[in-house]
């Protein structure tokens, strides 16, 4: 007996579903400083990576929590980036995606970023400068050290 049913239509797949996915399986580093807990979340970029011409690239979510009883300013980042041979790429800059976010008690603030790397694993950490507006006072907290790992490739313990 035939089957009259149509195979469904394909579907081109939708760029935020493929997101949420990814990162519900990211792996996930978390640090906590001064009430300010910051939540790392990494995942690879096959389609923006090119094995073949030593370009590994990676996506990652950082998620800032305000669990203190003061408001915080995020004012600046500081990145160290280490490659699979150990090269080390330092950054500095203001803010984080252009914002120089202010989160009150109980805020948080997301963004996303990303990192290319020309070996197929590597990690980063950081700081992120901060400040009490009402005070004045600064104060760094630590960003997770978290691994960039590909997935084609033995993972290395860092």
């Amino acid at each position: 007996m035939a089957n009259d049913r149509q195979p469904p239509p394909r579907m081109d797949p939708d760029p935020d579903a493929m997101l949420a996915e990814a990162m519900e399986n990211a792996p996930c580093y978390e640090a906590t400083t001064d009430a300010i807990r910051v939540i790392v979340r990494t995942f690879w970029l096959d389609d923006q990576s090119q094995p073949d011409a030593h370009r590994f690239t990676w996506a990652y979510r950082i998620r800032i929590e305000n669990h203190g009883t003061e408001t915080v300013q995020l004012l600046r980042r500081t990145w160290d980036i280490t490659d699979g041979t150990g090269r080390i790429e330092h950054v500095h800059g203001d803010g984080v995606v252009g914002e120089q976010p202010v989160l009150e008690p109980g805020q948080a603030f997301e963004y996303t970023s990303g990192a290319a790397l020309q070996t197929p694993t590597g990690f980063m950490r950081g700081l992120y400068h901060m400040i009490h507006p009402h005070t004045h006072r600064q104060f760094d907290v630590q960003i997770p050290p978290f691994s960039l790992d590909c997935p084609y490739h033995p993972a290395i313990i860092h």
